[in-house]
């Protein structure tokens, strides 16, 4: 007589990737996001206390433009409107920069570096659930990192240079992580299939900040940043 098995010890099924319907509302937020940090590099450029760190700063943001024709392309296969997905978060991203606009370079460059520094966490997490073709598209845009590796070189080199920096640059880093997590909350609240694929099974957006928050602070640490 044959044993029964124990469902207990079956091993439990492999989940399934998101839909597409979730799948074209995540790449629609990050193409828009990519599109917009191409934007606002190029345009905070002015911001350089000369030509060469500008014209730096204004190189660093083609990688951005990259990013976003790879994410676009790849919208386009799955049969969807780049730029009609994109259309939900503009307002977030509108508000986002609203009231996170740098005053100067330095407060510039921390903006750079930790927009860069949370998107590439944010891929990591949310590509782990996505399928073959997704997950490429992601660990290329993560291969990325010039305008986040030139913003940290010149903090280092400023808080080194004059230590009185540090406590402004830390104020304003605080802020721009918790302006961020707000307009986040707002948008996951607005979507909830995007909701879906970014905290993926059994786990939760608060946990998600959380572990984005602790990346944001030892990165704040790495430029010799206070949290």
């Amino acid at each position: 007589m044959s044993e029964t098995p124990d469902p207990a010890s079956s091993p439990a099924p492999a989940p399934q990737p998101p839909g597409r319907e979730a799948v074209v509302e995540l790449l629609g937020l990050l193409a828009l996001g990519e599109l917009l940090a191409f934007e606002r590099m190029v345009y905070d450029a002015r911001l350089a206390p000369d030509l060469g760190r500008r014209a730096a700063l204004s190189e660093a943001a083609v990688g951005e433009i990259r990013n976003f024709r790879l994410i676009a392309d790849r919208l386009t296969e799955l049969g969807a409107d780049p730029a009609e997905a994109m259309a939900p978060y503009r307002e977030a991203f509108r508000s986002f920069d609203a009231s996170t606009s740098p005053r100067d370079w330095l407060e510039a460059l921390v903006k750079v570096y930790l927009g860069d520094a949370v998107a590439d966490d944010f891929f990591r997490v949310v590509s782990a659930g996505l399928d073959e073709a997704d997950r490429r598209v992601i660990e290329t845009v993560l291969a990325e990192t010039g305008a986040a590796d030139f913003a940290a070189e010149e903090l280092r080199a400023a808080v080194e240079a004059d230590e009185s920096v540090t406590g402004r640059l830390s104020l304003w880093a605080r802020r721009l992580v918790g302006e961020g997590i707000n307009r986040a909350q707002g948008v996951a609240a607005a979507n909830e299939r995007l909701t879906g694929i970014i905290v993926g099974d059994g786990g939760s957006l608060d946990a998600l900040l959380r572990r984005l928050t602790r990346a944001h602070q030892d990165r704040m640490k790495s430029v010799g940043l206070n949290n």
